[in-house]
């Protein structure tokens, strides 16, 4: 990964941990508006998407005094990693692969600079690596920050993103487990709420979320709280609470477009929804990410606004353009995307690739869906299923498995699903929500 170097003596490797200890909140909370992808496992979208930021003015702002502090003091390898991690956290909020390469580039010089027991730039590469969907290489730096410093927060945090996104449950909670016994605040609460909700304690998911908010120390990390309260109601079938989940958060970050999705799927709940393609396309204004642009796009096709909708999907197919230009993994988004609205079959094989390098309960789903809509239901069905073993509570993916179990001409199976698909979230999704409904009425209908 880099070159060792010698150990420190033990008086200076105390003085540099009382500076690293300064500053771990402040890496916690950076990281978890970076690495912790896949904090919600109910959507098509959200499993891929950044955790909820503060003000992309304020992200800009600590990149300016960050450069400008590497200019002061070129040979800082914690402002080179300072500024690494700002980057990271830029690029995650508005899918920038030139913003990436900056990062990258700060990272290295960083690691350059101090090539081992640099602890800033460890957790940053591992976020970095997270954050580029390149999973296993962020488990190897979460490793690296871990043995540099056991007892900070942060680097058990980027071991949970890891462990979590290669199928790997139980250690992913382990890591989880040892952050909060560091430290229980706002960002090792609402990973431990997360680790509960993939096995579909949503109440505890929600208490945990809940305790989550009460910690939280800044505006961003209040948002990011607020957004997952509102995507547990939902996911409860409780748009009323979603809603004001959603605005409580807008009301202290009020271009921040994870909450304006969240209030996007609450008012299109609540039939609201010319104002929920107003919430999405300002989110997609604020971050023009693939589940955003998806869920504008379907939306505006439910409501017959055709011309709207591929709009959306002209920005989608450009952005695959670039993904396979750079050699990217395909995100859960871009196979739904193109199971539905492209190419089944090439779908497939971006599945294929994809579940390879992430194993992750979302990626299976994705997976399923592609095998469906190609045609290939018995492997579906296996992916279906896999996707669903540990017990998440998912209207897309029971969905998914019952429009399955239809195709394979197992009714009961098919209603089971489909019913509990609707039961958990009746408002899921614009297009696939009416699908079942539909489907209900035809096994209905079958004599």
């Amino acid at each position: 990964m880099h070159r060792p170097e010698e150990k420190p003596a033990p008086a200076i490797r105390h003085r540099r941990q009382l500076r690293n200890t300064g500053i771990t909140i402040a890496l916690g909370v950076v990281l978890f508006t970076v690495g912790a992808v896949g904090l919600s496992p109910s959507s098509a979208g959200t499993p891929d998407a950044p955790a909820s930021a503060s003000s992309s003015t304020g992200t800009a702002r600590g990149i300016e005094a960050s450069r400008e502090r590497v200019k002061r003091l070129p040979k800082d390898p914690v402002s080179w990693a300072d500024l690494g991690m700002a980057l990271v956290q830029q690029a995650r909020t508005t899918a920038d692969q030139a913003t990436y390469a900056q990062a990258e580039t700060a990272l290295r010089r960083s690691l350059a600079l101090r090539s081992a027991e640099n602890l800033h730039a460890e957790i940053g590469m591992g976020a970095l690596a997270a954050a580029r969907h390149r999973f296993r290489d962020a488990l190897t730096w979460a490793h690296e920050a871990v043995a540099t410093s056991p007892t900070t927060p942060a680097s058990y945090g980027i071991l949970a993103d890891a462990h979590t996104q290669l199928g790997q449950y139980r250690e992913a909670e382990e890591a989880v487990q040892k952050m909060v016994d560091l430290r229980p605040d706002s960002s090792s609460l609402a990973r431990a709420s997360y680790a509960v909700e993939l096995r579909g304690d949503t109440d505890r998911a929600e208490a945990l979320m809940e305790r989550s908010l009460r910690a939280a120390g800044t505006p961003g990390e209040r948002a990011f709280a607020h957004t997952h309260l509102s995507s547990l109601a939902l996911e409860g079938g409780d748009a009323a609470t979603a809603l004001r989940q959603a605005d409580t958060g807008l009301a202290l970050a009020p271009l921040d477009a994870g909450l304006l999705e969240a209030r996007a799927k609450a008012r299109a709940a609540t039939d609201d929804r010319e104002a929920a393609v107003a919430d999405y396309t300002a989110a997609v204004a604020a971050a023009p990410l693939p589940q955003y642009l998806l869920a504008l796009g379907e939306l505006q096709q439910s409501l017959g606004h055709q011309d709207q909708a591929e709009a959306q999907y002209a920005v989608l197919r450009a952005q695959e353009t670039l993904r396979r230009a750079g050699n990217a993994p395909a995100d859960v988004d871009a196979i739904h995307f193109e199971a539905d609205h492209g190419d089944p079959r090439h779908a497939v094989t971006m599945a294929e690739a994809a579940v390879r390098e992430r194993p992750f309960l979302a990626v299976h789903d994705a997976y399923a869906w592609a095998l469906h809509r190609a045609g290939r239901d018995r492997e579906a069905l296996a992916q279906a299923d896999e996707a669903l073993a540990l017990g998440t509570r998912s209207a897309l993916f029971l969905y998914h498995r019952g429009a399955i179990h239809q195709a394979l001409g197992d009714t009961t199976a098919a209603r089971s699903d489909l019913e509990r698909a609707l039961a958990t979230d009746p408002s899921f999704h614009p297009l696939h929500a009416p699908e079942a409904r539909a489907a209900l009425r035809r096994i209905d209908d079958t004599p």
